[in-house]
């Protein structure tokens, strides 16, 4: 049997570090949502829009700003907003039509683990959140938003707790449907958080229980958090577990249920 001597062969076969794959899969998932018409237009230019509108338009009853200025009480939860369509809605959205035209089956076939392949679309997913922030903190600062400064770490924490939750839910729902219906029903899914999920109404203003419940959606949450992170200045624990929990329980369940085809 012949064998060669180490360094004959160069560069020498094998798979690459863990590191270098993840970074290379989360770099180009970041490009495809950026270069992405659709996916701009979500991410961005929605939350972008509602900001400015909100911000200048006397729309927003006072008894729901609580003694707040407009662009303070709306910018946490556009926030949040934004770590929905992206993280959530994007990603769930993106996956889906990646597995009808057989890319995670390309995938599949290369050293590329199903977890980091997962792991590269969340990682993916908090650099876009991080444009978004940025972004949208610019505009924000420029129609007169002051967060609270004692409230911006725990502020950067609930949005990468959010965007977690978020991210498990945009996997398992595009891993599991397909595409047609990952594509209505993550707009629907959308469409009502936005109104009826803790964004736009504070559960504090929704009747009875339901507005209990709806302080327990990861979108209520992650509004409601942020709300009293920037706007009041303190850290409120409850929001942070139930992001943690909805990023564990479905994060675990969307490994299991993700299919590449």
């Amino acid at each position: 049997m012949t064998t060669f001597e180490a360094g004959t062969f160069t560069p020498a076969p094998g798979r690459g570090s863990l590191r270098r794959m993840l970074l290379a899969q989360a770099r180009t998932e970041v490009a495809l949502t950026l270069r992405h018409g659709e996916q701009l237009l979500l991410t961005l230019l929605i939350p972008l829009t509602l900001l400015v509108g909100l911000s200048l338009l006397d729309i927003l009853p006072a008894s729901q700003l609580g003694g707040a200025s407009t662009v303070d009480w709306i910018t946490p939860r556009l926030l949040a907003l934004a770590v929905m369509s992206s993280a959530f809605t994007g990603q769930a959205i993106a996956l889906g039509f990646d597995r009808r035209y057989g890319v995670l089956k390309r995938l599949a076939a290369t050293a590329l683990p199903r977890w980091l392949l997962l792991a590269g679309r969340l990682t993916a997913a908090l650099t876009v959140v991080a444009v978004q922030v940025v972004v949208l903190g610019v505009v924000a600062a420029l129609l007169g938003w002051s967060p609270e400064p004692g409230g911006v770490a725990a502020a950067v924490l609930l949005l990468v707790c959010g965007t977690l939750a978020f991210g498990a839910l945009g996997v398992l729902l595009g891993g599991s449907l397909k595409a047609e219906a990952v594509l209505a029903v993550a707009n629907v899914v959308w469409f009502v958080l936005l109104l009826a999920g803790g964004i736009l109404l504070a559960p504090a203003t929704l009747p009875g229980v339901f507005g209990d419940v709806v302080a327990l959606l990861p979108s209520g949450a992650l509004a409601e958090g942020l709300r009293a992170a920037l706007l009041d200045g303190s850290f409120a624990a409850g929001p942070l577990l139930t992001l943690l929990v909805w990023a564990a329980a479905i994060g675990a369940l969307a490994t299991r249920t993700t299919r590449l085809s």
